[in-house]
């Protein structure tokens, strides 16, 4: 059990024994099915826990150069890269890093893609098969009109020298989305499946979560490989690897009460570190509080930037919040490290690890120069 009160606030905390967890399911999978299970660094680039993720892994994938390189300096091996556009500014940086690069349409695979190959990279192409079960337009890749992948109408044949396809339409999915994809895909893309090598399922395959049914997957990756036995399957989740493997540890600073709303007033912000709370929208879950009843006193937590709107609500709590207390938000590893601002110059949380001994060690801390550092 850790102790929240020797933790620095703000930190983000990363727990061993939890990631430990999530890797085993993962490995189980990828011993059952053979499947190539990588992981997408936009999700969780703390490049503290990749020798540890490496073990568990078949690689990474990077979505822009800089993330192409700590792939290669800190994963220790080239990386899967795709990214929306490719400039000339960034691609030789890519190419050095990468054994894998995927184009999202045919001009910037005529564009760039014989330099690719003819550093022995292997290169594919992003579809986009025209479904997806996400309801929220900005994380839906197959939104009409989406600029994400090419869809079968503007793929007549497949262009020489790609290798294999790749597509991303899932995000926290279950089993049974993945397979309506697949059935998209070899239904608008069947006539490419015999041509290529391999085939990247993309991301959103949230195999570590409670209700996952992880047999479903097995089953239906073997099937699909049975149909395609020449194909090397890829799966890249990102949030998979480090679902509730963490916190955001803040303190109460201060108490408001305004128009019958109590906000108790934090070191962190919704804006700067938690974006996806405002975005999404949703509303993390806090150690020891819970969705108010009728008649419990409730609470919003207030962030410490200018915006007015940073903040979230409502949470009853067992014990009523007082200055000093901290406040300890829930499933705070993925896509909230990647995510966060320096807006305000608020302090930027510190990042730290929960060990298996029980210890916590404190692996960076942000300050002013950081803040400086990034402007002009």
């Amino acid at each position: 059990m850790i102790d929240f009160r020797n933790v620095p606030s703000p930190c983000f905390l990363l727990d061993e024994r939890l990631l430990d967890a999530n890797l085993a399911k993962i490995d189980r999978v990828r011993a059952a099915t053979g499947a190539e299970i990588i992981v997408a660094l936009k999700a969780c680039a703390m490049w503290r826990i990749f020798p540890e993720l490496a073990r568990h892994s078949d690689g990474a994938t990077a979505s822009s150069a800089a993330e192409a390189r700590l792939v290669f300096e800190e994963y220790g091996r080239p990386a899967h890269t795709y990214a929306p556009v490719y400039t000339d500014a960034d691609f030789d940086e890519i190419v050095r890093c990468s054994d894998h690069i995927t184009f999202n349409s045919v001009a910037q695979y005529e564009r760039f893609g014989a330099r690719a190959r003819r550093a022995g990279i292997s290169c594919g192409l992003r579809i986009n098969p025209q479904y997806s079960p996400v309801e929220t337009d900005l994380y839906n890749p197959c939104v009409a009109g989406s600029r994400l992948g090419v869809t079968a109408g503007l793929l007549p044949e497949l262009p020489e020298g790609i290798e294999g396809l790749h597509f991303h339409v899932l995000c926290e999915s279950r089993p049974h989305h993945l397979r309506r994809a697949l059935e998209a895909v070899e239904e608008h893309f069947g006539f490419c499946l015999d041509r290529i090598a391999w085939l990247n399922m993309g991301g959103g395959h949230l195999m570590t979560h409670a209700d996952y049914d992880c047999d479903e997957l097995i089953a239906l990756l073997r099937d699909f490989h049975a149909r395609h036995p020449h194909l090397r399957l890829i799966l890249e989740p990102g949030s998979a690897f480090t679902w509730r493997t963490g916190y955001l540890v803040s303190t109460v600073e201060d108490i408001v009460e305004n128009g019958g709303i109590r906000t108790a007033m934090l070191d962190v912000s919704f804006a700067c570190h938690m974006p996806d709370c405002l975005e999404m929208p949703y509303k993390p879950a806090i150690v020891g509080a819970h969705d108010p009843a009728e008649g419990e006193r409730r609470w919003r937590m207030g962030g410490n930037s200018c915006l007015a709107g940073d903040y979230c609500g409502d949470w009853a709590f067992d014990h009523e919040p007082r200055v000093g207390d901290r406040i300890v938000f829930e499933d705070m590893i993925h896509y909230t490290m990647v995510k966060t601002t320096m807006f305000n110059g608020v302090t930027h949380p510190s990042i730290a690890i929960a060990r298996r001994d029980g210890g916590v060690e404190v692996v960076r801390r942000f300050g002013y120069e950081d803040f400086r550092d990034r402007m002009s």
